[in-house]
């Protein structure tokens, strides 16, 4: 019964978290072990956070609950000069604190058989700039010259049920149905909506409230022990086919479609000492999968249509090392670091000061605490540093003209985690 209630209560937690990300817009990591070891994950067991990472490694990790809190803490700038008085200006994102909860629940069936499911915030962005602070001809605007406070904000969820079977003692493979719901809305975007011509359906491009889509993929992954010292893993995620955000069908391409982008990952791990476990992961995550995310800013199409602007996200490859020690049965630290792409070019700047995921390097420490009652207490801590990205504005388009001035985005990043883990 008590596994039962805290099942439920973590996917009624996690939907309401409002999820961040620091890979593009996905997370550094899922599970707090992972995140203190710089998002390693492919080729380590040890909780129950399969069905976000490796469906295989669950039947590795034994009966199992693990519940977290990762609170997320970005800081995003935008800055604008060359265009004169009214336009040019600075301003940073309001909302810099954000609580992501995590759940995950694995059951051996039978030895070789495991049973599980994984919570996890995908992904998201998040953005609440201040109006009132430029001009553009028609009196105080935000920096993208509508009215009032300007952002957007997207929450991603998948519940991923696992299965994972060992054909051998120590090969695995697995598999997790990926079951996403997103939440999207947007506001101060009324230039974009007002600008005859710039939109396909100028009704549904701002200040809607919220919406919300679903939909369905897949994740599949393989595990093996190769001897006492090596492991390796591997995982493919499908692209998610999501239902239309219908209010913002005149924002986002296709009608409003915000798909989720598959992903590839493999990793490796290997221990030269029995405390000691080191640990490499790469992931490639292609965005140019999906319009919204990967078209450019500036093509002869409306917002909103088939073809039309998008983010100009590019696909971005991640490498991933971690360090893992077990001082004693007690305690195990960890460290990582998480180095990748940046999917913004300077040519989409404009459109990504609503999403500024210029991150790309990132720290990571943790430690897991093991109590005499056998549960696991771990916490985890990543810093991503400033990175920034700067090209030419392209709001005078919007005014018959070319991208003219300057625009930087600036974004850094800090999270603070705590999960505990019951064995049974």
């Amino acid at each position: 019964m008590r596994q039962r209630t805290l099942m439920a209560a973590g996917v009624l937690m996690l939907g309401y978290g409002t999820a961040s990300a620091t890979n593009g817009y996905f997370s550094h990591g899922y599970g707090m072990k992972a995140k203190g070891r710089g998002g390693t994950s492919m080729a380590l067991t040890g909780d129950s956070f399969g069905g976000a990472n490796n469906p295989a490694t669950m039947v590795m990790a034994g009966n199992r609950l693990d519940a977290g809190l990762d609170l997320f803490s970005p800081e995003r700038k935008a800055k604008r000069s060359g265009l004169g008085p009214g336009l040019d200006g600075a301003t940073k994102s309001g909302r810099t604190l954000f609580a992501i909860p995590e759940f995950g629940y694995n059951r051996m069936v039978r030895p070789d058989l495991a049973l599980g499911v994984s919570v996890f915030g995908n992904g998201g962005m998040n953005t609440d700039y201040r109006g009132g602070q430029f001009n553009c001809g028609r009196g105080a605007a935000n920096i993208l010259c509508g009215s009032g406070s300007l952002g957007v904000d997207l929450t991603q969820l998948i519940i991923a049920p696992t299965v994972s079977y060992a054909f051998t003692p120590n090969q695995s493979i697995g598999i997790a149905p990926q079951i996403a719901f997103q939440r999207f809305s947007a506001k101060g975007l009324q230039a974009f909506a007002g600008t005859p011509g710039l939109s396909s359906q100028p009704a549904s491009v701002t200040n809607n409230g919220p919406d919300n889509s679903h939909g369905m993929g897949i994740r599949v992954g393989y595990f093996a022990r190769i001897n006492s010292r090596f492991s390796i893993g591997a995982a493919y995620a499908s692209k998610i086919g999501m239902s239309r955000f219908s209010r913002y069908a005149g924002l986002f391409a296709q009608g409003g479609k915000f798909d989720i982008p598959e992903t590839y990952s493999l990793g490796i791990a290997w221990k030269p000492t029995a405390p000691l476990t080191l640990a490499l992961d790469y992931q490639r995550i292609n965005y140019t999968g999906v319009q919204s995310v990967s078209n450019p800013s500036l093509v002869p199409t409306q917002l909103g249509s088939d073809g039309g602007p998008g983010f100009g996200w590019h696909d971005i490859n991640f490498w991933k090392f971690g360090v893992e020690y077990a001082s004693s049965d007690r305690w195990t630290w960890r460290a990582g670091v998480n180095h990748g792409d940046n999917p913004i070019r300077g040519n989409d700047v404009t459109f990504n000061i609503l999403a500024p995921g210029v991150v790309t390097d990132h720290l990571t420490l943790g430690f897991t605490h093991t109590m005499s009652s056998g549960g696991e207490l771990t916490v985890s801590y990543m810093h991503a540093f400033s990175k920034s990205v700067q090209g030419a504005s392209i709001l005078p388009v919007f005014m018959g003209g070319a991208p003219a001035g300057t625009e930087r985005i600036s974004m850094y990043q800090n999270s603070l985690g705590i999960a505990y883990g019951w064995k049974f």
